[in-house]
């Protein structure tokens, strides 16, 4: 009898977030791969009407996003009740989004990836295929409250290099036994 590596821990949530473009869905994919781990991204649970704003432009308010963020926290409740570990890609811009995403999980850990705007807008500007323009790109900026010292639940990786990203974040996993 083979044991599911899965469900050999205690389940957990992770979810990488961060400004649209930073990396998450990259960095939740690998995370997701190399630790067996299942991955949702946050951008497909975003209702039609989310969608529909952002591709015209439009910045998401904070009651757009309510319903999105208890979908996500549903989700991956569910499979932590199954036993399973999961990572979620997540812009989790505010503290009040992040405390939504705590509600009911007992093991969870935000990845925030940071960099400036500089450096996002080339990285955003570059990728094609997604619905987020780059034109909302300021406003994601302006929402975004970065976790302090207070969210101890909460590290920052610096957008620096994908192997060098991955290898801090897997310093991190390790140190909380992730």
């Amino acid at each position: 009898m083979s044991v599911d590596p899965i469900r050999n821990r205690k389940a957990a949530t992770i979810i990488v977030m961060g400004v649209s473009g930073s990396g998450k869905t990259t960095i939740g994919q690998l995370i997701a791969r190399e630790k067996g781990y299942v991955f949702i991204d946050g951008d497909e649970l975003h209702p039609p009407e989310n969608i529909a704003k952002m591709q015209a432009a439009i910045p998401l308010t904070d009651e757009d996003r309510w319903a999105w963020l208890k979908r996500i926290n549903a989700n991956a409740m569910a499979l932590n009740e199954k036993g399973v570990t999961v990572v979620v890609a997540c812009s989790a811009l505010k503290k009040v989004y992040r405390d939504l995403l705590r509600n009911g999980i007992q093991k969870i850990l935000f990845i925030c990836v940071k960099g400036s705007f500089d450096r996002i807008h080339q990285l955003i500007g570059s990728r094609n295929g997604h619905f987020m323009p780059v034109d909302l790109l300021k406003s994601q900026f302006e929402t975004l409250e970065v976790p302090d010292a207070n969210e101890t639940d909460c590290v920052i990786v610096a957008i620096t290099s994908l192997p060098q990203e991955m290898q801090e974040i897997n310093e991190q996993l390790q140190v909380r036994d992730l």
